[in-house]
């Protein structure tokens, strides 16, 4: 045994500055070799300065010298809901509830220019908010909400960009009043509704009584059209029985009034079941007249 470990002791010591050699360089080797993942970046230092930043894959550093002092996730973030008071340019005070999403694109500046990056993002953005809405009514704070999210976006980021961070999206997602002018809210919108409802209900008074005037001007015009084509039928008439009596004579016109007559009669006498008609003496003179008048037609 104790032959053994003599063996072993001369070994090592012949070999003794191999292993420590090895032991170098794997240590070298593991040190220099960085594999930073897609979502980071690393941020080296050589001797407490910036050095580089090393991207997503496989990077070499300068071992024992150069070190990793900072790992920085570059995916998204999103600041907690923050709240803040805010007046309008009205005077009425809302709490407004907004929500900022960013990522950091510079380690660099992020780790050198800001110690605590969420909060500096957080105190800006509301200075930011109480300001613009400052500059505007209430009612435009509801209804052009849209213009004024851009408008707060695009001021957090002029202030940012000294930070290495890209800020993506910045939401108002709410905006809340008091009791009192909720309330003052709720009665004007009552009386607007009840504004628009005398509006609409006088519109279809008005609508009614001119669709009651157009019907009954088409009805007057279509009676005076009718009467027109009475008239006209009627002249027409006139004018063929005096062309008649122009070319027959007095004959012409008697043989006329004679037939009207006989056919009166002959209307008189129609009827159901057994009934008496009592015809003057005149009638009889019709008939007389134009049978006579018929028998000089047929001469």
């Amino acid at each position: 045994m104790q032959d053994i470990l003599e063996i072993l002791g001369k070994l090592l010591g012949q070999n003794l500055a191999l292993v420590v050699l090895a032991i170098v360089l794997f240590l070298a080797i593991s040190s220099a070799v960085r594999i930073v993942p897609q979502s980071e970046k690393y941020v080296v230092e050589r001797f407490g300065r910036l050095r580089s930043v090393l991207g997503p894959g496989i990077n070499f550093i300068v071992p024992f010298i150069d070190r990793v002092r900072h790992k920085i996730s570059i995916l998204e973030r999103q600041l907690p809901t923050h709240r803040q008071d805010a007046i309008t340019a009205d005077n009425v005070l809302v709490e407004v509830e907004t929500s900022v999403f960013y990522r950091i694109i510079e380690p660099e500046k992020t780790v050198y220019r800001i110690r605590d990056i969420d909060a500096a993002i957080a105190t800006t953005v509301a200075g930011i908010v109480r300001s613009e809405i400052g500059t505007v009514e209430l009612d435009q704070v509801q209804s052009n909400r849209a213009q004024l999210i851009e408008r707060i976006r695009e001021s957090v980021v002029n202030v940012v960009d000294d930070w290495g961070i890209e800020v993506t999206r910045a939401e108002i997602l709410d905006v809340n009043l008091d009791e009192a002018t909720r309330a003052a809210m709720l009665q004007q919108l009552n009386a607007e509704r009840a504004r628009r409802a005398q509006v609409t209900e006088a519109e279809g008074k008005r609508r009614a009584v001119e669709l009651a005037a157009d019907g009954d001007l088409y009805a007057a015009e279509q009676q005076a059209k009718a009467k027109r084509i009475l008239a006209e039928a009627e002249a027409y008439a006139t004018s063929a029985i005096a062309e008649a009596i122009a070319a027959n004579g007095l004959e012409a016109a008697q043989y006329q009034i004679a037939i009207r007559q006989v056919d009166a009669l002959t209307e008189v006498g129609k009827g159901n079941g057994k009934q008496t008609v009592i015809l003057p003496a005149a009638a009889l003179d019709s008939f007389t007249e134009a049978f006579n008048l018929l028998k000089g037609r047929a001469k």
